[in-house]
């Protein structure tokens, strides 16, 4: 539990609202993109033509990738939803809205049965759902941030990828657990639906438990006459600090795609490692990185933000190549190599939904924050996993994914350079 030493029940009672209600709607987020990656193979078979099965999983990926198109619209609608008309507001429509588009895949018909209406279904899902996330992490990381204590900002940051990594954690084991359990007959059959079934019903539970939070002090308190001012110009005045934050995610946004996200899924296909033994190790790197979060989300708050940032940054640059030389054909070496990565991803994982809201002014925070980011992850993290699979198995030449992965960690690093100190600073001013 994130506490202070002069919390009172109230307040503790508050906190544990904020928490999970914040959590819980991330963590959904989250969760649909680990079974899409995992259940990649399934949804595959199933809603493609089995014609030429390379084919189909490219196909999948690919809109994987499609659905990052519409976070950017999802940036701005839910971001002039969460500076308008309230964080509140803006995180209990996404978290509702992630949910239909679960729904939909969980019933999709198969492609046996409709043809390619299947995959028609598959990418409006997609789509609805990229709109969904495109306004999910800008709102929920302003919420945060704006409720929490100054001096422990970093810290409470923690929340956003600690929660989003619970979601991954769990629809891993919901993988492994299914992949233990049922036969392949049975998975292409059905058991490939349950996870995003699952997701619906947590997408649900997310709303109700967010339309009962209370709006934050720091919004409530932004003076009407700044609430009401033109969104668009308020965006171009603040177009650096739009700039710092596609160039402080972009390096990332693709590493932490593939070494959290999709990294048993690939080593499953272009590997050969056996589909149980990758899904459980993905769970113990993913362990890992829940456990170093709040040390680097508590080592922000005492030394500064953009210390913790180069840490991170060139400490995953540094590690790639080895990593990836590491993992070759077995389930331990993906343990290995996820684990030492994710220990420095965590470092700006932990910290940057703090640092991107500590960048802008209470009336742009949310859609300040949402536009850029959206378009950062849909243009380079979408994209990343289809890369990766079309580099390493078609083109043959995985190496150069890797040299595209830590060019954009060496960007991100410079552009710590140009971002200012913010650590404690009073979100109001």
């Amino acid at each position: 539990m994130i506490t202070t030493a002069s919390t009172t029940p109230a307040t503790r009672t508050s906190t544990r609202k904020t928490i999970i209600g914040t959590g819980i709607g991330n963590a959904v987020e989250w969760y649909d993109w680990a079974i899409y990656a995992t259940f990649t193979p399934f949804i595959a078979s199933q809603l493609f033509s089995k014609s030429d099965p390379a084919s189909a999983v490219l196909s999948t990926l690919a809109i994987f990738a499609v659905g990052f198109v519409a976070r950017p619209f999802g940036g701005f609608l839910f971001g002039w939803i969460g500076d308008r008309i309230g964080r509140k507001a803006s995180m209990t429509l996404a978290v509702g809205l992630a949910s239909v588009g679960s729904l939909m895949i969980g019933i999709a018909p198969t492609f046996a049965a409709v043809g390619a209406w299947a995959s028609l279904t598959l990418l409006v899902a997609r789509l609805i759902q990229g709109l969904a996330h495109g306004g999910e992490l800008p709102s929920s990381q302003t919420y945060l941030s704006e409720m929490a204590p100054k001096e422990h900002r970093g810290y409470w940051a923690t929340l956003i990828y600690t929660s989003g990594t619970v979601g991954i954690l769990f629809g891993t084991l919901l993988g492994a657990v299914l992949n233990m359990t049922l036969s392949t007959e049975v998975m292409n059959a059905w058991g490939w639906r349950v996870p995003f079934l699952i997701g619906a019903a947590m997408g649900l539970y997310a709303l109700i438990m967010r339309s009962r939070l209370h709006e934050t002090d720091v919004f409530e308190g932004e003076a009407s006459a700044e609430k009401r001012a033109p969104i668009w110009p308020q965006i171009v005045r603040h177009r650096k600090q739009a700039l710092q934050v596609i160039g402080l995610t972009v390096g990332l946004t693709v590493i932490y795609y593939i070494w959290g996200v999709v990294a048993p899924s690939y080593a499953t296909t272009a590997l050969k490692i056996d589909r149980g033994e990758a899904l459980w190790a993905g769970v113990i790197g993913n362990i890992v990185f829940i456990a170093a979060l709040p040390f680097w989300g508590k080592l922000a708050d005492r030394i500064g933000r953009k210390k913790v940032l180069w840490a991170g940054a060139i400490g995953a640059g540094i590690m790639h190549f080895p990593m990836t030389a590491l993992l070759k054909d077995s389930a331990w070496q993906l343990a290995v190599s996820m684990s030492v990565m994710l220990i420095f991803i965590a470092a700006s994982a932990a910290i940057v939904p703090a640092v991107y809201a500590e960048l802008f002014p209470t009336s742009i925070r949310t859609v300040g924050v949402g536009v850029p980011y959206s378009i950062c992850v849909a243009v380079f993290g979408g994209t990343a996993p289809y890369l990766q699979q079309w580099l390493g198995t078609t083109v043959q030449m995985p190496q150069l994914f890797n040299v595209y992965a830590v060019l954009l960690l060496a960007i991100s690093a410079v552009f710590v350079f140009t971002i200012p100190e913010t650590k404690g600073k009073d979100l109001t001013l």
